[in-house]
């Protein structure tokens, strides 16, 4: 009989690339959908018409413990999440509602429906669960590269929400013996990523000026350094982490850090454009707390899962220029077709 996966967060970028992977390993796949029309399962529908759909909603309790019972999955993966950082300060209290408490939602859902009680040992065939954990959650970091035992200076109400699921995970982990890891992904990106996000605002953007839609990209720090890699990279990590006999938290990236204008570079470079004539710096785009940079070390990941990055950077790039041009050349709109194109 396959095995079957619950994922939350189907639609965004993260959950239809860790949906091809298990559809691809052979699982029965489920995604969680809020109850009401929702034009993104539709287009989910289109591209992953093996997935089946359980209503269930983050919000509520009653609907997550509903469509753990419905599903009785092997796996849960929970990458909903209100996931775009300068959001998270004009809808603050969702955040924490969303990205933090959905968290605690969905452990409880696992416990009550696995009948798990505080103090049990682990039992074997439990639901293992896996909760996208952040490099946000490190923040104003204190040491580089970053590791699992780096410690925790969040600077967005994001990154405060994903610190407080990622220590929930832990929590139930040692507290109920339950099989619950949390993956600290550093940035991976892709054609799928959502167009507010940095790296798609400009391959779109270059997208556009190459087409004559445009004259100009205005953005905000472009010295803010990140470790950036590839999505479907990052979901393999995610599979293999709920594979091991014991459950860890393992740091995923690349190790290599660039820098926005690093990137604004090699995707005008991709297109045959100079970024200097077109790119525009707007100190209005600039967070109220940055990050400033992001790197990780992934050696454990690495030693112990045996997974390594496979797509460079500038590969990554240029992928998603071709991507937004081949989007915008064939009339597709990006706010409404960003995470399947």
């Amino acid at each position: 009989m396959a095995r079957r996966a619950l994922i939350t967060g189907i639609t965004g970028q993260d959950g239809s690339y860790l949906a091809e992977h298990l559809l691809d390993q052979g699982y029965e796949v489920w995604g969680l959908a809020r109850g009401q029309a929702n034009p993104r399962v539709s287009r989910m529908r289109k591209l992953l018409s093996d997935v089946q759909v359980v209503r269930g909603d983050l919000l509520d309790q009653g609907s997550l413990i509903s469509a753990v019972e419905r599903v009785q999955p092997d796996e849960v993966y929970n990458l909903g999440a209100i996931s775009f950082v300068p959001m998270s300060w004009e809808q603050a209290e969702l955040t924490a509602e969303v990205t933090g408490m959905g968290v605690l939602r969905m452990l409880e859902a696992i416990r009550v429906c696995s009948g798990v009680s505080r103090g049990a040992a682990a039992a074997s065939g439990q639901i293992r669960f896996y909760q996208a954990s952040s490099s946000e959650m490190f923040g104003q970091v204190t040491e580089t590269p970053q590791n699992e035992r780096t410690a925790f200076h969040p600077r967005s109400p994001y990154g405060v929400a994903k610190a407080y699921g990622h220590f929930l995970t832990q929590n139930y982990r040692e507290s109920y013996g339950m099989y619950a890891v949390s993956g600290i992904l550093f940035n991976h990106e892709s054609p799928r990523r959502g167009a507010e996000f940095v790296t798609r605002k400009v391959s779109l953007g270059v997208a556009r000026i190459k087409l004559g839609q445009a004259t100009e990209l205005r953005l905000g720090n472009l010295e803010a350094r990140r470790d950036w890699g590839y999505a479907g990279d990052y979901v393999k990590a995610m599979h293999l982490m709920l594979q091991t006999a014991t459950p860890e938290d393992y740091v995923i990236g690349t190790g290599h850090m660039k820098s926005v204008r690093e990137l604004v570079e090699a995707a005008f470079s991709a297109a045959g454009l100079d970024w200097e004539r077109y790119v525009v710096t707007d100190q209005t785009l600039h967070r109220p707390a940055e990050v400033d940079l992001l790197c990780a070390d992934p050696k454990k990941a690495r030693t112990q899962l045996g997974w390594e990055p496979r797509v460079a950077f500038d590969e990554l790039v240029a992928m998603m220029v071709e991507s937004d041009l081949r989007l915008l050349t064939d009339g597709g709109d990006p706010d409404q077709d960003s995470s399947w194109p």
